[in-house]
């Protein structure tokens, strides 16, 4: 039961760092569909540095140098382009599928590493993760950046005459949350599963993706769901820990997948929309222009 618990844990904390960096994005405005793609990269760039090179430091500042770099140039065709910001997305999580599939081909299997040390026997990622959540609560409603990021992801003509530069704070919401998705994929291929093989994230992206919306834009419910899905993930590889006997562990694997399905479905009825509307950033995926 403990080894389930830390897992879980462990699971959670992928989800929770990826959407949390997706949480930043959609509070300034802007929505990546792409986030499993900046994923894959942050995680497989840092396996291939932190192998080559044996440091795991050099690992995770590859996967955080990736994930930002992914996440300006998502924030380029959005933002100073003023693209779409879906198509955008989608272009990204292709592009990064496809690239990762050839630069990671070479080094599939075990990092062949040390584990990196737990503190209390749990990940010290856990721990980080839960802080972050703790930092964005903050940042987004106690400090002045909070409130410009908040603005300029409600009434962006607004927030620009009132002072705040909409383009500068959107970058920087962008590349944050790059880097966030980075270290999501890079703490999933060198702590949680150090072994790479290609597509090994299987849709944690997009359910990191679905939680953002399920979160309501709010750090803290965002946590519960991303300890939610983690142990519902969790229990999905090892069924027999907890419900030893009940349906085959395939039907098992699927209960994630498809309670981020109803709950896509859920957010998109008029029902939510009436009553949760006012929670949604009201410039979620709307180009701006400044006049």
């Amino acid at each position: 039961m403990w080894e389930l618990l830390v897992r879980s844990l462990e699971a959670s904390t992928i989800f929770l760092l990826a959407a949390l960096g997706e949480l930043l994005n959609q509070r300034s405005g802007i929505l990546n569909v792409g986030l499993e793609g900046l994923m894959l990269f942050g995680g497989t760039l840092a396996f291939i540095a932190a192998q080559t090179t044996g440091s795991y430091g050099l690992g995770f500042l590859a996967g955080l140098a990736i994930g930002g770099l992914l996440g300006l140039a998502h924030g380029f065709f959005s933002i100073t382009m003023r693209g779409d910001q879906v198509v955008s997305g989608m272009g990204l999580w292709i592009l990064s599928f496809g690239l990762t599939t050839y630069i990671g081909n070479p080094y599939t299997g075990p990092l062949g590493m040390p584990r990196i040390p737990s503190i209390f026997g749990l990940s010290p990622f856990v721990y980080l993760a839960f802080a972050l959540v703790v930092a964005v609560w903050l940042l987004l409603y106690h400090t002045g950046l909070g409130l410009a990021i908040r603005s300029v992801g409600e009434n962006p003509a607004a927030a620009e005459a009132s002072g705040i530069n909409v383009a500068i704070t959107r970058y920087l919401c962008v590349v944050l949350g790059g880097m966030l998705a980075g270290l999501s994929g890079a703490t999933y291929t060198l702590s949680y599963n150090p072994v790479w093989n290609y597509n090994f994230l299987m849709g944690w992206g997009f359910v990191s993706l679905a939680l953002v919306f399920f979160s309501m834009w709010n750090p803290w419910i965002l946590l519960v769901g991303a300890l939610l899905f983690g142990m519902t993930w969790q229990l999905s590889l090892s069924p027999e820990l907890l419900l030893p006997g009940i349906l085959s562990r395939y039907v098992w694997r699927a209960v994630p997948f498809a309670t981020t399905i109803v709950i896509l479905a859920l957010i998109s009825t008029p029902w939510f929309r009436t009553r949760w509307g006012l929670a949604k950033p009201e410039a979620l995926g709307q180009p701006y222009a400044k006049e």
